[in-house]
């Protein structure tokens, strides 16, 4: 079984560690402080990967473009590293001749409708430059859409979210609606002419956060052929976890820090003295597949680890190694093989496929 992946921060967790320069980190080697490398990503027949050119939202304007042009240069430039492992791609054809020639399939996806800076110029750029999708909003919302973790200001899209999502039709940029909140889900639903993805996000009536998708979402999502890729997070896979993390946002709330930070909750985290965290498990992610499948349906669900993106994984699916353990698990479940190869991939380069036929460009 041969993955392609919807999301991986391996991109901002080098930029973390090495600055600007991924020289500093030979991911050709094991790095046991990340979730992702290349001897790892062989191990998990990863066959594809979106990397997330990730912009944090404390980047802003002209800094926030600056910053997902210096990703996608980061990313440009790791794929040239190591041309017997990583190959370029931007279409669905480019990652099938990826697999036949032994290569992982490097695709991009910009993580954060902010870092357009409100600019359709820039969007159309960031196209031109192999970015395939764009996440509508990170944790705050954007000027013209409303995230999953922000108090509401757009009610949705604004009249420039829908804008911005036609536009992303008529280039080919595929909607990535993870982290956006429900009533934008349901407007860029309505909008969009093309497919979407959630490229990371998992199951409300599972576990109820809102970064999760409701089930009237996924339903309407699977009408429109648009595909949703389960992610490991386990606050977003586990109801204990995310209860815990609830625990945490209020104590952090308390000493006036911002939960939705990444930074600053990992450190509190970190020296917090509540309850220990609660561990997910590989048994929870299955759950959350088994419910999409039932939703959505089979030809509608993918796979988005978000590795790299948080400080650990649901024990059993620990780093991108772990993968055909997740597999091995859905076929003791029941799961055919046509369905687990519809989950490893074809739903998500259906979708690849089906931007590129709406397109106009």
């Amino acid at each position: 079984m041969h993955l392609v992946d919807g999301h991986n921060d391996l991109p901002w967790a080098l930029r973390k560690r090495a600055g600007r320069r991924t020289g500093d980190a030979d991911v050709s080697v094991p790095q046991p402080h990340l979730h992702t490398d290349l001897p790892r990503l062989r191990a998990g027949r990863v066959a594809a990967q979106f990397w997330s050119v990730y912009v944090p939202c404390s980047f802003t304007g002209d800094a926030a473009v600056t910053a997902v042009l210096e990703q996608i240069d980061l990313v440009h430039r790791m794929v040239a590293r190591y041309p017997e492992h990583l190959a370029p791609a931007t279409t669905a054809d480019d990652v099938e001749a990826a697999l036949a020639g032994g290569r992982i399939a490097s695709l991009l996806g910009a993580e954060g409708g902010h870092c357009i800076g409100g600019s359709l110029g820039v969007l159309r750029m960031l196209r031109r430059l192999g970015v395939r999708y764009l996440t509508l909003t990170h944790n705050a919302n954007t000027a013209w859409a409303d995230s999953a973790t922000d108090v509401p200001a757009c009610g949705g899209l604004s009249p420039f979210g829908r804008e911005v999502v036609a536009e992303m039709n008529r280039i080919g940029m595929i909607v990535d609606l993870s982290h956006v909140a429900a009533a934008t889900m349901r407007d860029a639903l309505d909008a969009t002419r093309a497919p979407v993805l959630f490229t990371h996000s998992s199951c409300r009536a599972v576990t109820d956060h809102p970064r999760n998708v409701p089930d009237d979402v996924l339903a309407a999502l699977a009408a429109g052929g648009g595909t949703a890729m389960i992610t490991f997070v386990p606050r977003f896979v586990s109801t204990a976890v995310a209860e815990w993390d609830a625990r945490l946002a209020e104590a952090m709330a308390g000493v006036g820090l911002d939960h939705d930070d990444l930074r600053a909750r990992d450190a509190f985290a970190a020296t917090w003295d509540g309850p220990p965290a609660p561990r997910a498990t590989l048994d929870d992610v299955v759950a959350h597949l088994d419910h999409a499948r039932e939703v959505a349906g089979v030809d509608h669900i993918g796979i988005g680890g978000d590795y790299d993106g948080c400080p650990e994984l649901p024990t059993g699916l620990e780093d991108v190694s772990r993968y055909p353990a997740l597999f091995d698990a859905l076929h003791d479940r029941g799961w055919s093989e046509p369905d687990r190869a519809k989950l490893a991939g074809r739903n998500v380069l259906r979708v690849l496929r089906a931007a590129d036929d709406t397109a106009t460009l």
